[in-house]
């Protein structure tokens, strides 16, 4: 075993507190357990959410309620919706996230998903 072993245990989220992060429009409550190198997040997007900024960081998205949309800096648009993921390594894309109605995600990061 080493530092950054991550031993067996629960995440009750409800016992997390929240923080605030305000979009452009709307806001993003973060739950946010953070181990050596691996940062597990449940994020809540408001009605009306945008982001502030285009992010370029590596993410494992997965839609546990509501429908978002990924978009990215190039024009693309992707339509997220419940039971859905996706997953982008460091540094391979410019993305952010809108959503009109709402949702809630689990996104996980961390070193695994620096470009090499």
């Amino acid at each position: 075993m080493n530092d950054k072993n991550i031993p067996f245990q629960t995440i009750d989220w409800d016992s997390i507190s929240r923080t605030e992060h305000q979009g452009e429009s709307g806001v993003a409550y973060w739950r946010t357990v953070q181990f050596e190198g691996l940062r597990v997040r449940i994020v809540e997007y408001s009605k009306g959410y945008l982001a502030d900024h285009w992010c370029q960081k590596g993410h494992i998205v997965h839609c546990l309620e509501g429908e978002f949309v990924s978009e990215m800096e190039s024009g693309e648009k992707v339509v997220m919706k419940k039971g859905m993921t996706y997953v982008v390594s460091d540094g391979l894309s410019s993305h952010r996230s809108v959503t009109e109605s709402g949702a809630t995600l689990m996104i996980i990061d961390g070193d695994f998903l620096e470009k090499v």
